[in-house]
C-alpha cells in the first residue's frame, strides 16, 4: 500500500501540496485528478523519492520513502514502474534497447531480457517493433512502449503521469485498455494522475480530486460521478471558470 500522510510540498513561495493525505489500496487503480499545476505529478515523484516532502511522509509498504538510504531507494524503485507523460524514451536507442535498460539493472541475463521484452511488447500490441527507433513511432505508440518498459520490470506498482495527454480519443481509449489489461494480467497496484475525466472513469477503481493542495473528495467512480460537491461537479463537467463561484455558493472554507 502507498500512503500519503499530511504531505506538504512547496517550491519557493509556491505551495503545491498542503495537507495531502491519501491511501492507495493494494491491487486497485487509484486515479488522482485535478487542474494543471495542482500537484498531481509532484505526488508521483514523492512516491519514488525524486522529491522529498517539506512536512509529512509518503510510505510504500510501511516504509517512509524520504528516510531511505541510497540502496534502500534503489530497491524501492525496482518495485515501481513509472510511465512518463511523454514516454521519456532514448531516441538513440531502439525500442528493445529502451526496454532492456532497466532489466540490466535488475541483473537479468540476455535470454531473460529478450523474453521479458517480447512479452511486454506483445501485451501492448507492438510485437515485432524491437528494432524500431522512437522517431519512427507515433505518439500513441511511444506511450505504449513506455507502458511496455514499465511492465517488463514486473513491478508491484505502476505510476502513470498523464498517460492520455496529447492523444486523439481513439488512441487514448487504447491506452486506457492497456492500463486495465496490465492490472488484470499482473495484479499491479496503479496510480494514475490525469485531468482527463473520461480516462479516469474508464480505468479507475477509486478517484481522488486534488484541489488547493489537498484531497477535496475521494470515492468510487460511481461516488465521484454522483458527487454534490460544487467544486468536484464543475471539474467533472469541464467548467473551470465556475470553481471559485461554486465554492462561495457552497460556503466552502479552504
Amino acid at each position: 500500500m502507498i500512503v500519503f500522510r499530511d504531505v506538504h510540498k512547496g517550491f519557493g513561495e509556491k505551495r503545491v501540496l498542503e495537507g495531502f493525505s491519501l491511501e492507495i489500496p493494494h491491487g486497485e487503480t487509484t486515479v488522482v485528478v485535478g487542474y494543471t499545476g495542482s500537484g498531481k505529478s509532484v505526488a508521483l515523484k514523492l512516491i519514488v523519492g525524486l522529491l522529498e516532502p517539506d512536512f509529512g511522509a509518503v510510505e510504500v509498504d510501511d516504509v517512509v520513502v524520504h528516510e531511505l538510504d541510497r540502496p534502500g531507494l534503489t530497491a524501492l524503485r525496482a518495485r515501481i514502474g513509472f510511465v512518463f507523460q511523454f514516454a521519456a524514451l532514448f531516441d538513440s536507442m531502439t525500442v528493445a534497447e529502451n526496454l532492456a535498460l532497466g532489466l540490466r539493472r535488475q541483473g537479468l541475463g540476455a535470454a531473460a531480457i529478450t523474453e521479458r521484452t517480447q512479452e511486454a511488447l506483445s501485451l501492448v500490441g507492438l510485437a515485432g517493433s524491437e528494432e524500431r527507433f522512437p522517431a519512427e513511432l507515433s505518439g500513441g505508440m511511444r506511450k505504449r512502449v513506455g507502458i511496455a518498459r514499465a511492465i517488463a520490470l514486473r513491478p508491484r506498482y505502476i505510476l502513470y503521469d498523464e498517460p492520455t495527454t496529447g492523444l486523439d480519443p481513439d488512441t487514448a481509449a487504447v491506452i486506457d485498455q492497456l492500463m486495465i489489461r496490465t492490472r488484470e494480467t499482473y495484479g499491479v497496484t496503479s496510480v494514475v494522475v490525469t485531468h482527463d475525466m473520461r480516462s479516469a472513469f474508464a480505468v479507475g477503481d477509486r478517484v481522488a480530486m486534488l484541489y488547493r493542495g489537498a484531497v477535496r473528495e475521494v470515492g468510487s467512480v460511481a461516488q465521484i460521478r454522483g458527487s454534490h460537491d460544487p467544486v468536484v461537479r464543475q471539474f467533472i463537467e469541464g467548467r473551470p471558470e465556475a470553481a471559485e463561484e461554486a465554492e462561495r455558493a457552497a460556503g466552502a472554507v479552504l
